[in-house]
């Protein structure tokens, strides 16, 4: 029984280290020639990443843009869905650029380690935010982007980082999901994405939406991670679920007050 206990142990150590992927990305492919369709108009932009691989981005341009809102979406669907997500703040004046992960959308390839996936958005955002006066990028994240959007902002100067539904760190959302997390090892996860590590380290101000009724992330992972800010504020929204913060009157009332003080100059936007 021993024998088989510890085999069993292994096992699962074994499936969680190499199916993470599985676990953590839910990727959904278009076709090259997919045309996508929106209520206000859209670019595609092809960033190539460091290895080579081509990845899908959309830039949603707006006429003399405040600055750009360089977005981060979540772990399931691609930019047909998020992209519905841009007149949030092209309305309010601001260029939106939204990517594609690795293997999402029209994205090549396939997301293999944290370092890859950190390295695609960095080159994403050396693409598209050198056409943008510095101090006039916001970055966001939702949900799973909120890490790799807080790890952007400890490198790269921003006006401000919006965080939706963020997570503690990766490890603490495994023992909220996986009924045996508490009696693994945590040097298993393979993408850690210690945002309450890094948020410590961002200098610009830093907003945290969550909903308190999130099924997803808990709603006091934001809790534990506004006593970490060194600038900003947590906003709840009272009766908001995981998909439905950007959906809330409150947000809506709330970003109209944060985003027209984002930039003190105009853009000229990327060409």
């Amino acid at each position: 029984m021993l024998l088989l206990s510890l085999l069993a142990y292994v096992l699962v150590c074994a499936a969680l280290y190499f199916l993470q992927e599985r676990l953590l990305f839910y990727p959904q492919r278009l076709l090259a020639d997919y045309a996508f369709q929106f209520a206000v108009p859209a670019t595609e932009r092809t960033i190539t990443a460091a290895d080579g691989t081509r990845l899908s981005g959309l830039l949603f341009p707006v006429e003399h843009p405040k600055g750009l809102v360089f977005f981060l979406h979540g772990n399931g669907g691609n930019l047909a869905d998020w992209g519905t997500l841009a007149p949030t703040y092209t309305r309010l004046g601001y260029d939106v650029f939204m990517l594609d992960y690795r293997g999402y959308g029209k994205s090549a390839g396939a997301i293999q380690s944290q370092a890859q996936l950190l390295g695609d958005v960095e080159a994403a955002y050396l693409a598209v935010a050198a056409g943008y006066p510095a101090g006039s990028v916001v970055l966001a994240g939702y949900s799973l982007g909120t890490g790799p959007a807080t790890w952007l902002a400890t490198r790269h100067p921003a006006r401000l980082l919006l965080l939706h539904a963020p997570y503690f760190n990766m490890a603490d959302m495994a023992a909220h999901t996986i009924p045996v997390w508490p009696i693994l090892p945590n040097w298993l996860l393979r993408y850690p994405l210690p945002t309450n590590e890094l948020v410590r380290r961002v200098a610009c101000p830093v907003i945290l939406f969550h909903g308190d009724q999130d099924e997803v992330i808990p709603y006091d992972s934001s809790v534990q991670l506004r006593a970490l800010l060194r600038s900003g504020q947590l906003i709840t929204l009272p009766g908001a679920g995981h998909t439905t913060i950007m959906e809330q009157p409150l947000y809506q009332q709330q970003i109209r007050q944060l985003l027209p003080d984002a930039s003190a100059a105009g853009g000229a936007g990327v060409p």
